[in-house]
């Protein structure tokens, strides 16, 4: 890799690389030491293309969770089973790994931008802004940028568009997934919202068991199912479906709003 090679966005990849290797090594034991990361289906990454995958996952802080999906991606890659134990696996990282966030987001403050080097597709909310609703069309530079990372690798997006549980899923995302056919691999993950403050930056709480699960890719018909039908799927595979509602325990159930309510007191902006 020569020294000033760029990817499709500009980044260099060498800087890109030292990035990705100086968090991986400074965020480690936030997923192996103070707390634990238990995951499930590394075999599944391990035999996905280098290019036209899209994760789906659902949300629970801004950074955390995305931060997480490089350390267990690259520790499946380098032949880690369902662990990401011995962080050698970050020195030669999958450099072609994007993820899909909100451009205000990712404007908030010097850090937020250094982490958007490393791989950050940056959009513009039609439903919100500024902690305010809006309605405004979609840009098309921002689905084109989608397109592009797709075809140079892996994509992350969280398809409700914001950290609240059970919120419906976007239609972008299955316009997405219908326009460019990417294998689409859902993840679900748990514990980031009590391990992590809002931003996933700062540790909230030690001692937390925090879950992973990778699942096999959906199976979908590109050209025949609808926009809702694909919404549908993805809210059932990422476990963010109504129904999960009523297949919880009560006193699980009750937890859920509990820290739902009291997230809700301190949000100010909504990403």
């Amino acid at each position: 890799m020569g020294l000033f090679k760029r990817n499709p966005f500009g980044h260099i990849l060498f800087l890109k690389k030292w990035l990705i290797r100086v968090f991986g090594m400074l965020t480690h034991r936030r997923y192996r030491g103070f707390n634990e990361l238990q995951i499930d289906g590394s075999e599944i990454i391990r035999s996905l293309p280098d290019t036209n995958v899209l994760f789906i996952s659902n949300h629970q802080t801004y950074f955390a969770d995305v931060v997480a999906m490089f350390h267990v991606f690259n520790a499946s890659l380098k032949g880690r089973e369902d662990n990401i134990k011995n962080i050698g696996y970050i020195w030669n990282p999958k450099l072609n790994i994007y993820y899909v966030a909100a451009k205000e987001t990712m404007k908030e403050g010097l850090l937020p931008r250094i982490l958007a080097y490393a791989g950050a597709i940056t959009v513009e909310r039609t439903w919100r802004a500024k902690g305010k609703d809006v309605q405004r069309e979609v840009n098309p530079n921002d689905t084109e940028n989608i397109k592009i990372a797709l075809e140079d690798g892996w994509v992350i997006t969280f398809p409700q568009g914001t950290t609240k549980s059970f919120k419906p899923v976007r239609k972008g995302t299955a316009h997405i997934i219908k326009q460019h056919k990417p294998i689409v691999v859902p993840i679900v993950i748990d514990g980031f919202r009590r391990s992590f403050d809002k931003k996933g930056l700062r540790l909230k709480k030690k001692g937390i068991l925090q879950s992973f699960i990778i699942k096999e890719p959906l199976d979908i018909d590109y050209e025949n199912d609808s926009v809702e039908e694909i919404v549908e799927k993805v809210e059932y595979a990422i476990e963010q479906h109504p129904s999960f509602l009523k297949v919880l325990q009560p006193e699980v159930l009750e937890e859920v709003l509990k820290v739902e309510e009291e997230l809700n007191k301190k949000r100010r902006w909504d990403y």
